[in-house]
């Protein structure tokens, strides 16, 4: 197997035309991309509202946990019913995978953010609004990141369903394969997808340790110089 997929990759045609590994990898990334971004314009401001106010938090908190049990694939087959083939039953399927970690995160660094400093801004006259903006989330900038670590992940990984609709994707070396009986095709796909949510996570990783306070090194200060102080005799 290992011979075959050496060979298959080495392939020329696997990496030109419209159904090569760049196309491919373009399409699987636009849809990752896509998903989460709904999912982030419904979940962010969702989770700074429920962390700043408190309300709503079992309710809605509660329905977005549910979301994480929903088979994607059962999913996706319901929005093709009701909506037809297309590109938009994949996006709302793999946004109800991404919303839950994106709301979380957001509901989860907002609302621990030290009420000290929420109060202090109070005192300085500061709105409700320059508070969240200003205060909250920029302390829970951290767990936001985490959360969007999560969300693409999952969401990378199940973009392979796009396939089963028709579309491209990483996914279609999987579902080709399968038809086809080509095992190394399949087991090339699953390798590109694996390497894929590798990279995204490490560079993801990377992002949430940059907004981590005290993460960034600190360069160490010069010594004063040293200054001799002049008595005179008497």
């Amino acid at each position: 197997m290992l011979s075959s997929l050496l060979a298959w990759f080495s392939a020329p045609a696997q990496w030109s035309a419209s159904t090569g590994i760049p196309a491919r990898l373009l399409q699987h990334l636009g849809y990752t991309a896509l998903a989460v971004l709904v999912a982030a314009v419904i979940a962010v401001p969702l989770g700074a509202w429920i962390g700043h106010t408190g309300r709503g938090r079992l309710l809605v908190v509660g329905v977005a946990n549910g979301l994480r049990a929903l088979p994607e694939l059962g999913v996706l087959v319901l929005f093709v019913l009701l909506i037809g083939l297309g590109l938009t039953p994949v996006v709302l399927a793999l946004m109800l995978l991404a919303v839950p970690p994106l709301l979380a995160g957001t509901y989860a660094g907002v609302s621990g953010v030290d009420p000290a400093a929420v109060d202090a801004a109070r005192g300085m006259g500061m709105t409700e609004r320059q508070i969240l903006l200003q205060v909250e989330l920029p302390n829970a900038l951290p767990l936001m990141v985490a959360g969007l670590r999560t969300a693409v992940l999952q969401v990378v990984a199940t973009a392979t369903i796009a396939a089963f609709v028709s579309l491209g994707g990483l996914g279609r070396y999987i579902v080709d394969g399968q038809a086809q009986r080509d095992f190394t095709q399949m087991a090339a796909g699953a390798v590109l997808v694996a390497l894929l949510a590798i990279v995204l996570e490490v560079l993801l990783q990377g992002l949430q340790k940059a907004v981590t306070p005290g993460r960034r090194a600190r360069s160490p200060r010069k010594p004063a110089p040293r200054t001799d102080t002049v008595t005179a005799g008497g």
